[in-house]
């Protein structure tokens, strides 16, 4: 009996960790939310993942339009390697990402763009590189006292959404309800992939003005015309 219970409390504790969502796999990076997440197509649809051990700054601090591009110009519209860790209570997917052997995750601490976050602080390699970004200093260091972003988030919590219930990523229903929805005009969307996913699992048929069976054409016909 004793060693049931163990075995039990050794799969709860497994899962609650994360591993039961732990996976590699290859995808493409569709849209860059803000320096520390992104906006991916898989089989059961789109999904939004955090980059794991660090923290950007938010988009209304310094340097969270620089630390947004710094991570837009390493993995957009490019197939990265994705190291699942867990779901979060926002239904994201965290994970490190990695492109060509370049650790993208640690490259942000490393310029300066985000926050080392790791469990407890437990990440050294990550703390060392981001002490050799302060002391250049780099990116966000530059500034004399910057404010960490989880210190900014609890000044302005009404700038974030409570966090919800959502299931695995494998629920194909309810990732696109999750997903579905959020944009409605081409101007929203920063990729024709994007574009294709929300026209055609979606159902946002009237992203195809000329019934042409493309959408969005001012992203889509530059690809169109390469196939032609």
């Amino acid at each position: 009996m004793n060693t049931l219970i163990i075995r039990l409390i050794c799969t709860v504790l497994l899962c609650s960790s994360g591993f039961a969502y732990s996976e590699e796999f290859t995808a493409k990076v569709i849209e860059v939310l803000d320096g520390d997440t992104v906006l991916i197509v898989r089989p059961s649809g789109l999904l939004k993942v955090r980059l794991a051990e660090i923290d950007a700054p938010e988009k209304a601090q310094a340097f969270g339009t620089d630390s947004t591009q710094s991570l837009t110009g390493m993995v957009m519209g490019k197939q990265v390697k994705f190291t699942s860790q867990t779901m979060d209570q926002y239904g994201r997917m965290v994970a490190h990402l990695s492109i060509s052997g370049l650790d993208v995750n640690a490259e942000q601490i490393r310029r300066g763009m985000a926050w080392e976050y790791s469990n407890y602080h437990s990440n050294k390699a990550l703390i060392a590189l981001q002490n050799e970004a302060k002391q250049a200093p780099r990116g966000l260091w530059v500034q004399s006292d910057p404010m960490p972003p989880w210190e900014w988030r609890k000044l302005h919590p009404s700038t974030f959404p409570a966090a919800t219930a959502t299931p695995p990523v494998n629920d194909h229903q309810a990732t696109l309800g999750a997903n579905c929805g959020n944009k409605r005009s081409c101007s929203e969307m920063t990729s024709c992939d994007e574009a294709k996913y929300y026209f055609e699992q979606c159902g946002m048929k009237f992203l195809d003005g000329d019934d042409d069976g493309t959408p969005c054409e001012i992203l889509c016909l530059p690809q169109k015309a390469i196939k032609n």
